[in-house]
């Protein structure tokens, strides 16, 4: 059965190789036009989907720790650091938390999650210089479809997905396959990341390994990544004359403002 790229639609050739994936074979395609890697059909995400969040993800926390110094460069870099965020597949709403404590006004949106850490700061039709979606590409079955999506919420996207390795890795050789859990179903190179850029009309920035920005207008790639480098260590330094939510935030929820 001929398979075609989930990103372009061009035909994908032949499966590079097999593996099993929550216990059923699977078969993956490598794109030659793109550079996708994808799985066939995904039929097993009612079972991958039990529970949004993988009892696998223990990096949960350090992740989003590591995301608001990208969030807080990435605004500085773009001149929107007093900019609205919205960070899309949310979660449990770790990062809209840890932003607004920083004075970020960030909102939470996720249709498969229960937001516990941001309840209302949810959002609704608000406009985002900044939309923010990490670790989650790799879960779309439709990749073009979804960033479309994202960003008729805000001009801006930053995401985070490891690039998947030329030539490809084996099954047993990446642990970003996740064969574990069957969530992960899509991997991507900088020349996929190149056509979604061309194909939105955006300008494409990325590390080169797992953070990836699509801008609105062009911006410089060597302030960028000096941005992220410094708010990694130093994310203080992004938020000086910004205010802390965290006490108009408790004065909304408890009804005092």
């Amino acid at each position: 059965m001929k398979s075609f790229c989930r990103v372009c639609s061009n035909p994908s050739g032949d499966p590079i190789f097999s593996a099993y994936l929550l216990e059923q074979p699977v078969s993956y395609y490598e794109c030659n036009t793109c550079g996708y890697v994808q799985t066939e059909e995904p039929t097993w995400l009612d079972r991958a989907y039990q529970t949004a969040i993988n009892n696998c993800d223990t990096g949960i926390m350090s992740r989003n720790q590591l995301n608001v110094g990208m969030v807080l460069a990435t605004l500085a870099s773009i001149g929107k650091r007093n900019g609205c965020v919205v960070d899309c597949a949310g979660g449990y709403g770790i990062l809209v938390r840890l932003l607004r404590d920083r004075g970020i006004d960030a909102l939470w949106s996720d249709h498969y999650c229960q937001n516990l850490l941001a309840v209302g700061f949810e959002h609704g039709h608000e406009e985002a210089d900044l939309v923010t979606a990490f670790e989650v590409f790799e879960h779309f079955v439709d990749p073009v479809g979804e960033m479309k999506k994202l960003l008729s919420i805000g001009p801006n996207l930053l995401i985070s997905t490891q690039l998947i390795l030329l030539p490809p890795p084996r099954p047993d050789q990446w642990w970003y396959y996740g064969l574990d859990h069957g969530q992960h179903i899509g991997f991507f190179r900088v020349k996929t990341l190149e056509f979604l850029a061309s194909k939105f009309g955006k300008y494409l920035i990325t590390d080169g390994h797992s953070y990836h920005l699509f801008t609105e207008d062009p911006i410089s790639a060597i302030r960028w990544r000096v941005h992220t480098l410094l708010a990694r260590r130093l994310p203080s330094l992004f938020t000086r004359g910004l205010q802390s939510k965290i006490w108009s935030d408790f004065e909304k929820m408890s009804g005092k403002k």
